[in-house]
């Protein structure tokens, strides 16, 4: 029963990803995925990768130029030789206080899509170009100008939203919430605004500070969700294997990974046949494993503390 179970929980996320979609998406080589990995890789060319291999129209060297161009009017603010918390103030008034250096349009939040739920407002170059964004794009931005100022800071995960973890000259580890003007959140807070089980907190599968390839991981998934997206589900478990392998505790792709086996399933058999034995032997064989690995992968997620309603107030 625990497996229907998974199956069940499977099929309902699809629906978010509209299942019956009739464009698959070209596959992507693990090879491209893999090279995101790149030692030392930029984690701005990362994303703005990332978003040309979902939308080619995106400008990767004109996303890198603008991003260096903003780092470098933000140095312009600080005065000689200032600190990491000088730097950080200057960040935050150039990317949220509408002033001469942003034209008098500050950044801010978009309430009308807060979680990136459209796909086109998960590209960095939307936000650039509109500066209205959301909990997946304000703090990539927020680190990649961040970073080229010196600051050290990396992605973390709390359910259904990133934030920055933030290290001060002291050695402190702060949060610092993009969507609210860049400012320090207390950890408590996220846990009470996104639920988030105790286990799942001591897992490190949230609050915790990402390294390099977790970020990567992060900023890949993406490609996941596109690929669930345009029904190419096969796709979508390829490009989850190269990050999972980077990532391996990477809860939220697990629960992806096993939505694209429950993917397969409804989409090879769902309303096909009327009696067990009517399926091909051969395909009988691929729905077993299917089956197999939808509740596997679950279970991995779950064992990490991952519930279904993470992130939902009941």
């Amino acid at each position: 029963m625990k497996q229907l179970r998974f199956a069940i929980i499977a099929v309902a996320v699809l629906g978010l990803f509209g299942a019956a979609a009739e464009a698959v998406a070209a596959d992507l080589p693990a090879a491209t995925i893999e090279a995101l990995f790149a030692p030392g890789r930029d984690l701005a060319d990362v994303k703005l990768t990332v978003d040309h291999l979902v939308d080619a129209s995106v400008n990767i060297e004109t996303g890198i130029a603008i991003i260096d161009r903003m780092a470098g009017e933000v140095r312009s603010m600080l005065p000689e030789n200032a600190g990491g918390a000088e730097a950080l103030a200057a960040l935050r008034r150039y990317l949220y206080k509408p002033g001469d250096w942003n034209g008098g349009l500050a950044f801010s939040y978009d309430q009308a899509d807060p979680l990136g739920t459209n796909p086109v407002n998960r590209k960095l170059s939307r936000y650039l170009e509109t500066r209205r964004g959301n909990c997946i794009t304000m703090p990539m931005l927020m680190l990649f100008v961040g970073k080229r100022l010196g600051l050290n800071m990396t992605l973390a995960q709390a359910p259904l939203h990133l934030f920055i973890k933030y290290t001060d000259d002291d050695g402190k580890i702060w949060s610092l919430e993009a969507t609210s003007g860049g400012g320090f959140t207390r950890d408590v807070w996220y846990r009470q605004k996104l639920p988030m089980s105790d286990e799942a907190v001591s897992n490190g599968v949230y609050l915790r500070p990402l390294s390099h390839d977790e970020a990567v991981a992060v900023i890949g998934s993406t490609l996941v969700e596109h690929a669930l997206e345009t029904g190419n589900y096969e796709n979508a478990i390829a490009i989850s294997n190269v990050l999972l392998k980077h990532y391996p505790n990477f809860a939220y792709l697990l629960a992806k990974t096993g939505s694209a086996y429950g993917g397969l399933l409804h989409r090879d058999l769902a309303g096909k046949y009327t009696h067990m034995e009517d399926i091909p032997v051969e395909l009988k064989a691929k729905a077993d494993e299917w089956y197999r690995l939808n509740g596997e992968i679950f279970a991995r997620a779950e064992a990490l503390g991952w519930r279904p309603d993470d992130g939902q107030i009941q």
